[in-house]
Parts: structure tokens; sequence; C-alpha cells
């Protein structure tokens, strides 16, 4: 009988593991290629692992809520024979305390362990199989364990944090634990006493990961933010001419979201300083232009799909990336790759109505570009006969930058040269 692995696949540069969420099939059941198994998560994006090969599941060696590294074994699938008549969870080795202090190895089931007061993940804190294995070990409490201050990425407690909690405990229960101590990046949360005509709605996963992405970049970088009002009225009315023969050329429509960030790029290729990160006292300039769109979700949610190389694709091109990555954004259809490597960010305001926006910068890039609503004006058109008013469409442009790293004259200067590609737009090229 053909044994094929499931592995944890790989979900970005910067990403080294993930959440299981959901196991959509279980030991026993039948799948196809390409069938969706389980449903997994991490700090960016839920995605769906497909099955590599159609088969049966026979083994199941994660549980949800488990944080799995990359390259890791998930399950097991039988491309042969008959389905297993029982669940098989496969032992892990994992390293628990002994009582002299030394570490040593002890075989552990890398299901969820089971005791009369087991310890969960709780909010947007995970805790991996390893970290609830000594807990269990070491007859650590839910409320202890909420306590110990992680290290590890966004918070998570590691194996060394609970490992040197363990050998500072006291009898002393962590219930009496000073109120400073938090649970999360967030501060803990004062009891609250709901009134009259109240009601608490806990945020849900992505909620708390943007908030907690949104204190992060306030702390992180010094905002600043300039503004410009520029004239689009040639785009509107170049877009208004060409709109329904592109859709009917191409199968989709054609918004104002490609021509802003063609500007964005073409303005990135002659100012590269706004194309940085910082890291300490070392700014790293990106050579590759990834440009951050920002989307709505029909949660409410916001996330940031990435367009990869922006500067080297022309309008269709960019047409169909953006019309691409909002549509499958939407659907939760994202593969965790297309929103990492951002280097700067569009976010357009205007969709909403509102004539400008001052944005949060997307970590750890160093500006943001927000679009406003266009909005006929009057306004003063120069021609070589004299000037004279007349109804233009007009938006405002606000880039937000760290001025750790952007001074005022590169922001203002960059927010400009995006403004001068919009008011000179090509109105005679065509598909």
């Amino acid at each position: 009988m053909a044994q094929v692995e499931l592995v944890m696949p790989k979900m970005g540069e910067s990403i080294v593991e993930a959440t299981i969420l959901k196991w959509v099939k279980q030991v026993g059941d039948t799948v196809e290629e390409d069938e969706t198994i389980l449903e997994i998560a991490t700090d960016k994006v839920d995605s769906e692992v497909p099955s590599p090969v159609s088969g049966v599941i026979s083994e199941i060696l994660f549980q949800e809520n488990d944080v799995v590294e990359i390259g890791k074994v998930l399950a097991i699938i039988s491309t042969e024979g008959e389905a297993p008549t029982e669940t098989k969870i496969a032992p892990a080795k994992v390293e628990v305390p002994s009582s002299n202090g030394v570490a040593k190895a002890e075989p552990v089931m890398a299901a969820a362990v089971t005791s009369s007061n087991p310890v969960q993940s709780t909010g947007n804190r995970f805790y991996s199989p390893l970290v609830k294995s000594i807990a269990k070990k070491e007859n650590i409490s839910q409320v202890e364990l909420d306590a110990v201050a992680g290290t590890g990425k966004d918070g998570r407690v590691t194996k060394k944090d609970i490992l040197g909690y363990v050998q500072n405990r006291t009898a002393a229960p962590a219930q009496s634990a000073p109120q400073s101590t938090t649970v999360n990046k967030a501060s803990a949360p004062k009891p609250y006493k709901l009134g009259e005509n109240e009601d608490i709605v806990e945020m849900d996963r992505i909620r708390k990961l943007i908030s907690d992405h949104m204190i992060d970049s306030k702390k992180t970088s010094a905002h600043i933010t300039s503004m410009v009002e520029i004239d689009v009225t040639d785009i509107v009315n170049w877009r208004n001419s060409v709109k329904v023969d592109f859709q009917k050329k191409f199968g989709q429509k054609i918004t104002y979201t490609p021509i802003f960030m063609e500007a964005v790029a073409k303005a990135i290729t002659d100012m590269p300083m706004i194309n940085v990160s910082v890291n300490g006292y070392n700014i790293i300039v990106k050579k590759n232009i990834n440009l951050g769109m920002a989307t709505s979700l029909p949660s409410g949610n916001l996330i940031v799909p990435v367009i990869k190389n922006a500067d080297q694709l022309n309008l269709l091109g960019l047409t169909n990336a953006v019309n691409d990555l909002a549509t499958r954004a939407r659907a939760n259809k994202l593969k965790p790759d297309e929103i990492q490597g951002g280097t700067f960010t569009v976010t357009n305001v205007g969709t909403f109505g509102n004539v400008m926006g001052t944005a949060v910068i997307n970590q750890p890039q160093v500006a943001i570009l927000a679009v406003g609503a266009i909005r006929k004006k009057p306004g003063v058109v120069e021609t070589p006969q004299g000037d004279f008013i007349a109804i233009r469409h007009m938006m405002f442009l606000s880039l937000t930058y760290d001025h750790r790293v952007v001074d005022g004259a590169l922001g203002g200067a960059f927010v400009r040269k995006v403004g001068d590609y919009l008011e000179n737009f090509d109105t005679t090229q065509t598909f």
C-alpha cells in the first residue's frame, strides 16, 4: 500500500509555522487529488491545504489549534487498499523537563492533551503542542499559562519561556499576578459591566491581528502626512471612453486603481528611497517594486494583496492583477505568498466617499498612499488664450510616511510626483 505524506506547505518567506483551524477530512475519509483536507491560518491569511493525490486518510498527526512548523508532516494518505478501521494518531518525541531540571525526551501524543483541565489556545494567543505538553507535565493551569510573558512572534510563548517560568515558579498562584500582566499585545482589558442596550462583540481572529498590527505600526514609525490636490479630468474622460470596449474585449472592468498603481510605480522608480524599510539604524533599499493594495472584505476586515514587480507591468497587466487579486481576496482564495513581500501600499479611501484620509503605515514599509474620492469642482484652466473657470474632476492624494527615514522634502516631492504622472496621463493609449 503506497503512502503519501501531506506536509505543512511553505506559506511565504517570513512564515515559519501555521495553526490548524479545521480538519475538513477525517481518518478513513476518501479524498480526491486537489480536494481540500484542512484549513490553516497564519498571522497573515487563512488558507486551505489540498490533497496532493487521490486516496484515503490513514493517519492525522496534529489536531485543530495545533501550531505546526512549515515542512512538518500533517497526515498520511494511503493511495491503495481499504480505509483503516480505527483512528491513528502518531506519537511525537518532545522534550519535557525532568525533576532535576535537565530536559529528557518522553513520548507524548501529538493530539491535544486530555486531562481534567487541559490548557487551550485563548484569544489570538496560540500554544504549540510542546508548550501544552510541558504545561500538563508541570501541572500549569490555564490562568498561569496565560500569564506567562511570551518572547516569540506575536507574543507567543516559546519552549524557553515556559521552561524559564517552571524554573522560577513559586508556590504563589498566578491569580495573584500584577494587573500589568498581559495576555497578548493589547493591554489586559478592565472588567466591564454591561449597561442597558449594550452588547459585547468579541473581535474575530483577523480583527485581532489587525488591531495588534496597527498599534505596532504607530509605536514603531513616526507618522507624518503630506497632501496634494490634483486634476484627473483627463483620466475620467479617457476611462469613460474605453470602459465599454475594454470589458467586451477582455471580459473585465477597468477601474481607477491600476491607473493609480502605474503612477505610483513610476514615481518609486524616480525616487527609490521611498521604497525602503528600516532595520535599527540601517535603511534596507528594496530593488523590487511590490505594491500592496488595501482591500475591504465582506466581513468588514481588511487584507493587503501584493502586486509583485508592478513596475514591469503595463496598464493592461496591472488591471488584470488588480481585478484578480481583489476578486480572490473577497472570496478568501488568496495564497499566503500573495500577501507577502509588499514594499509600498496604496489604499483607496475614496471608495467610501471620503475626500481624503491619513492611513497607518503597513509595517515594515515606510510609506502608504491614500487616494480620495474624485469630485467635480470649479477649477482654473490655464490656456495660451488666458485662464478660465471650468468644471473639473479633482481628487486628493495623501502620503503618510515614516519620518525616521523619509523627510518632508522626499515625502512631499514623492506625492507631488505621483500627482504629476496622473495629471499627465497618456489619453491616446489603446488596448
